[in-house]
């Protein structure tokens, strides 16, 4: 767990925290950890009963490039205000007699330079430190609550199983950054950053993502950790001889600061930058030294928001020549721009205007903020702060607890935290929305395709349409029984066609309307079954018509082996399997209503047996086409009246409806899976009755003279 902790703050760079004094027993797996560096690190601690660390930036390394690698280390006002964030919210909590009764947190902070060493230099020496304070009464764990490491690297749970974070990841921001440049028709980019994790992962999944939409990386720039003035030349000279005049740079104003002095120098102009979160609200580099190369730089930020009595005790700072003070005193000779040694430090904050004291709108600095409430809350829940047990209400802060315990509480509250405005910390519970605002859960609205909705309205019409204009038919067929054309072919495997077609017709509107428990149990078999009576009729009607045309006598021998009692006998024997099948699936693993949040809160019908969906079609679509083959033997009979040919075509309609509706079934989400079922039930049901018994109607009604015995034979002659 050492190891994963280290790694975790190497990849982040900037910015953790953890809880680093407990009540009880020293970790005496720390008794090889040596000190590194030859004097005490400044520090900034207050001591508690559970102490807090923290790691924060407050200087950033920059090579001075006419020196070669000459390093400065610059005081970064910004990283002061996160740390000064995190003394608040332990001031504030101590405060607080709800939270933690009985325990006062503690805090050391340290400077990590925004420097892979430096930053791992200070973890030893904060490791160092919690060994030596009170051997009888400190106990260590690692549990870091990241409020700025945004890499998608520290996401991977098997390598950081103990890492949080207050911040989203990069995979969010590269998201947008893609549809930025996409929508606005930049598809050739370059690229810049540094060889750190958030860079390469950040670059890496930009590049990927913007590929994928057809966009070209013209280049990629990498800083160097401390480059020299040739390297730095370099790297402008590429930027203004390239083409590509838009540049995505993941990096920190730090890492950029030398190479955009080269270019302001240079006064290049008519790149347009786009940022990552890192360095796009830098003051420093909105400076008027960068504005005709920065100017109209876009990008992303968190959302900010007001800390109610944050600019208040920022702007009660002060110098003081007392040891550990070292970070107020760094501050105040930045911020005024004085030496402390010949300077008392009467100079008062509110006479001054600067990024430090502008609160009404922190970003940052209230991840840091919910990050302190994180392990706040974590530990009132832990150490039972609101039972009433021995300790009298107050917190059992003399509990010991290990590593995984105290993690499982952070997890829990850092999925809970709405620790408002926040951009990545509720997950609401299950059929829970968060509000329009993304501020609070809201039980959210359950979706189904409804009698009322446009849709639906739309499909139950053509349902009744169809099921409307087959009874028509039927009532003209029934009519006209004793006429050659409806004799021709058997008039009952004609009626029992109409009927399984109702049947299809009304088998759609199962399907519409909230699924229940009967719903789910009858749609899918009401389908299934209806539609091979259809098919099979159908098959019975394509044998039929050709013994007929083939032999040209309905008294051969061909025909009298086919004749009434078997066509019902192949129909009960093709339609059986199915009604097997559908049976089978519905009593041994029915379909239920499901409530599914994926998409919004679907009310669907679940199929715990997904291969009866898939076998009751497959078995549809081996009678279409043993129909389809059938009458595609007899398309070129007599074409006076050639029923084999509209059985082809209805067939064709048939198989061209189902195999398109089964990639769209697929892709469908939600509701809109349920009506391509409908629309597909639908078309081909259309299908088969138009191509069937519309051209019958047409001679029954519009001319009787070919209603004839020789018309059916392919005998009649105009």
């Amino acid at each position: 767990r050492k190891q994963k902790f280290v790694e975790a703050v190497l990849s982040s760079l900037l910015l953790h925290f953890a809880v680093i004094g407990g009540t009880r027993s020293v970790d005496s797996s720390l008794s090889q950890c040596v000190k590194l560096g030859g004097y005490e690190r400044p520090a900034l601690q207050s001591d508690g009963d559970v102490v807090i660390g923290g790691f924060f930036p407050l200087h950033y390394v920059v090579t001075e490039p006419q020196y070669k690698v000459f390093l400065i280390y610059s005081f970064y006002q910004r990283a002061f205000r996160w740390m000064m964030t995190m003394v608040f919210a332990v001031e504030e909590i101590n405060r607080n007699s709800s939270l933690l009764p009985g325990v006062k947190l503690g805090y050391h902070i340290m400077d990590c330079c925004d420097h892979i060493p430096t930053g791992l230099q200070a973890l030893f020496s904060l490791l160092s430190h919690s060994k030596t304070v009170d051997k009888s009464s400190t106990c260590l764990y690692y549990s870091p609550v990241s409020y700025f490491a945004t890499c998608t690297c520290l996401t991977d749970k098997h390598l950081y199983p103990s890492f949080l974070r207050t911040v989203p990841s990069d995979l969010f921001q590269v998201r947008g950054l893609v549809k930025l440049v996409t929508f606005l028709g930049w598809f050739w980019v370059g690229t810049l950053g540094t060889k750190d994790d958030y860079s390469l992962y950040g670059i890496q999944a930009f590049s990927n993502q913007f590929g994928r939409q057809g966009g070209c990386v013209a280049f990629h720039l990498s800083i160097p950790a401390s480059p020299t003035m040739a390297e730095i030349q370099e790297m402008a000279d590429k930027l203004e001889s390239s083409t590509a005049r838009v540049v995505v740079v993941f990096a920190t104003e730090g890492q950029l600061l030398n190479l955009f002095l080269e270019l302001a120098q240079r006064n290049v102009t008519g790149i347009q930058w786009i940022a990552s979160e890192a360095w796009v609200t830098s003051s420093r580099l909105a400076s008027p030294q960068f504005l005709h190369l920065l100017q109209g730089t876009l990008g992303f930020t968190f959302p900010g928001v007001n800390i109610p009595g944050l600019k208040e005790f920022l702007l009660n700072v002060r110098p003081s020549p007392k040891p550990g003070m070292e970070f107020f005193n760094m501050f105040w000779e930045e911020h005024f721009g004085c030496n402390f040694r010949y300077n008392p430090g009467s100079e008062d904050l509110r006479n001054t205007d600067s990024s430090y004291s502008d609160v009404s709108q922190v970003r940052i600095s209230y991840n840091v903020y919910k990050a302190v409430y994180a392990i706040a809350h974590a530990l009132h829940n832990f150490l039972n702060c609101d039972s009433a047990g021995p300790s009298g209400g107050l917190c059992e802060k003399h509990s010991s607890f290990s590593n995984g315990q105290l993690l499982n509480v952070y997890t829990h509250i850092s999925m809970f935290c709405v620790t408002k405005g926040s951009t990545e910390c509720t997950k609401c519970p299950e059929y829970f929305w968060s509000d329009k605002d993304k501020v609070k859960c809201v039980a959210g609205e359950e979706e189904f395709l409804s009698f009322y909705d446009t849709m639906g309205i739309v499909l139950v019409a053509l349902t009744l349409l169809g099921f409307i204009l087959t009874s028509i038919i039927t009532i003209i067929f029934h009519s006209f029984r004793y006429t050659p054309i409806v004799k021709a072919n058997n008039s009952e495997i004609s009626f029992l066609l109409l009927l399984s077609l109702k049947l299809c017709f009304l088998c759609s509107l199962v399907f519409i309307g909230q699924p229940s428990w009967w719903t789910c149990r009858l749609r899918q078999a009401a389908f299934g079954i209806s539609f091979v009576l259809c098919l099979s009729c159908l098959l019975v009607k394509t044998i039929v018509v050709l013994l007929a045309f083939r032999t040209g006598v309905s008294g051969s021998r061909g025909w009298k082996l086919f004749g009434t009692s078997q066509q019902r006998i192949l129909i009960i024997c093709t339609t059986a399997p199915q009604i097997c099948l559908c049976s089978g699936w519905v009593l041994g693993a029915p379909p239920f209503p499901f409530r599914n949040p994926n998409y919004q809160i679907v009310v669907e019908c679940k199929e715990p047996w997904p291969p009866g969906f898939y076998l009751l079609l497959g078995y549809i679509g081996l009678l279409a086409f043993v129909c389809l083959l059938l009458a595609f033997f007899g398309r070129k009979l007599p074409d006076t009246f050639n029923e084999a040919k509209f059985i082809t075509f209805s067939m064709l309609i048939f198989w061209a409806v189902w195999i398109s509706f089964i990639p769209a079934y697929v892709s469908s989400p939600g509701k809109f899976s349920v009506a391509v079922e409908i629309f597909a039930i639908l078309a081909s049901s259309f299908g088969l009755l138009l191509c069937i018994f519309i051209p019958k109607c047409y001679i029954i009604l519009l001319h009787p003279e070919r209603n004839i015995k020789k018309g059916m034979t392919g005998k009649y002659q105009r």
